[in-house]
């Protein structure tokens, strides 16, 4: 027999399958012009632009942030459809968001189709800079995610995952001031801002020992000095902090801190900090909302695995994080790329313009609002997704 639910999921398929040119089509020509952190008003525009061609009247500039966008239709538990697009320099889109734009523009059309047959309602976010700019926290700031009930987006991978091992992140932008002085005439005046640099360095280096395996510390120098003959006045460092949550993160931020101002006092010179105000969280996945993605894209032919039973996962950090501390998430991976390709290189960049990423787009659309058609179809899912969530999440201060 077949249920009220399963014929709206036939209808949002064959949505989807309508604009599966098109959706292909916006990939290729977002993979073709890569922007980089709040820069994508080629790729906002474009995807904007097709939303509102298709009915879904949709905002350019949305929640105070130039190259974000919102859409929303229907009344009744609302679930978004996020979106990204920014790329990665040097190497474009190698890490696949022109897939993620592609696919949530193509959810959120075919939910918009079915939304007011379903009882719910569908908000298209596009959330730019999620490449290090946090565009998610900026316009969770001004309120993209509030009155929401879920919130979902696909990730291309190289395998078919339930979630990201997302890990908390910080970034530390640190400054050393010294004295100049000729380092041949008179380097006794001197105070060495590049030594006391190396010496915060040469400290986290060691403490990276003593901190839990899952735990990341990594940093750049960024100025140097000037010239060889001249001790140097100023250096800075940019750091990345990661911890398994956003509060095992505090700790070792801490930690990471006294190492680099040890530098400072062992060379006799000044240090100045600055953590950056919008850190990644860790990523809380919903479980009763995940279940239903993994059956949903079994009928599409995707076997969606849990990456802590299969032993295949996909480390990083996503602002993604964050929005899942304030309503229930995913954010499951989607296969474009052959197992051992490593999101963040050139080989990923090349399979995210390929024929096995044009059928993700196409899947990944389809197994979200098939996902969205459950929720809203079914009391008591919405009710064990709100019941899981009250549960895990730990914190919320996350904005």
């Amino acid at each position: 027999m077949t249920t009220d639910a399963e014929i709206l999921k036939q209808k949002a398929c064959s949505v989807i399958d309508s604009l599966a040119s098109e959706l292909v089509e916006i990939s290729h020509d977002i993979h073709d012009h890569p922007e980089l952190n709040f820069e994508e008003h080629y790729a906002a525009e474009r995807l904007a632009r097709f939303a509102t061609q298709k009915g879904l009247d949709t905002t350019i500039g949305a929640y105070g942030v130039a190259t974000g966008f919102a859409a929303q239709h229907g009344t009744g538990p609302t679930v978004a459809i996020v979106c990204e697009y920014d790329a990665l320099p040097g190497i474009g889109h190698g890490c696949g968001h022109n897939i993620i734009g592609a696919a949530g523009i193509g959810a959120a059309l075919a939910a918009a189709a079915v939304c007011d047959s379903a009882g719910g309602s569908v908000r298209l976010l596009g959330t730019p800079a999620e490449e290090g700019g946090g565009g998610k926290i900026s316009m969770g700031r001004n309120g993209a995610f509030e009155d929401l009930s879920v919130a979902m987006m696909v990730h291309p991978a190289d395998a078919d995952l339930t979630t990201i091992d997302a890990i908390a992140i910080q970034q530390l932008l640190v400054e050393y001031t010294g004295r100049a002085s000729h380092a041949a005439a008179a380097p006794q005046y001197g105070r060495n801002a590049l030594d006391a640099a190396v010496m915060g360095y040469m400290g986290v280096a060691a403490l990276r020992q003593h901190i839990a395996p899952t735990e990341r510390v990594h940093g750049i120098f960024l100025k140097a000095g000037d010239k060889p003959n001249i001790v140097p006045r100023e250096s800075s460092m940019d750091w990345y902090v990661r911890s398994d949550t956003i509060a095992s993160l505090q700790p070792l931020k801490q930690r990471v801190l006294a190492c680099l101002e040890a530098g400072a006092l062992s060379c006799g010179c000044t240090m100045t900090h600055q953590w950056d105000d919008r850190p990644y969280a860790d990523m809380l996945t919903n479980g009763p909302l995940v279940a239903s993605y993994v059956t949903n894209s079994a009928a599409l032919g995707r076997v969606v695995r849990d990456p802590r039973e299969s032993g295949h996962a996909v480390v990083g950090s996503t602002d993604m994080g964050n929005v899942s501390h304030l309503v229930p998430s995913i954010h499951p991976m989607i296969a474009i790329a052959p197992a051992g390709t490593a999101i963040h290189t050139e080989e990923f960049a090349k399979c995210a313009r390929s024929k096995t990423a044009d059928q993700a787009i196409l899947d990944g659309a389809k197994a979200m609002v098939m996902t969205a058609i459950d929720f809203w179809t079914s009391a008591s899912r919405q009710a064990l997704v709100a019941q899981v969530f009250s549960q895990e999440n730990l914190s919320r201060d996350v904005l």
